[in-house]
């Protein structure tokens, strides 16, 4: 892997502390691999650890600010006008179009079903 390898991080890999922790910390420098995100992303982190995790509402709030201060070069933007063009799972096609934009060579995700093949390969990104 390259320091210049462009990896988006989907929202259940950063919902557990210690997956986070560990793909975060690889992100730092000297970094492994460029993270990238967008706001949406960030969104359904917070709004899963406060809803499923039962996070208290400040926690993880905090937690989503401390990671776009620490990381403010990994917010992707400009993306939505590509989510129509998309072909995977309509839930996660704005991850896909994140990717896409922000020229990812890999989407680091639990969710392999949501991204087929056939609606990668014409990117060019890994599952």
């Amino acid at each position: 892997m390259r320091a210049d390898y462009r990896v988006l991080l989907d929202a259940c890999v950063l919902i557990p502390m210690p997956l986070a922790d560990t793909l975060l910390r690889m992100a730092e420098e000297p970094r492994l691999y460029v993270p990238k995100w967008s706001s949406l992303i960030l969104d359904e982190v917070t709004r899963n650890l406060i809803e499923n995790w039962y996070l208290v509402p400040e926690k993880a709030h905090r937690r989503e600010a401390e990671i776009r201060r620490h990381f403010p070069e990994a917010l992707v933007e400009g993306f939505e006008p590509l989510i129509a063009l998309m072909t995977n799972d309509p839930k996660d096609r704005h991850v896909l179009a994140a990717a896409v934009r922000s020229h990812c060579e890999l989407i680091v995700t639990y969710n392999h079903r949501h991204f087929p093949a056939a609606s990668v390969q014409p990117w060019d990104i890994e599952i």
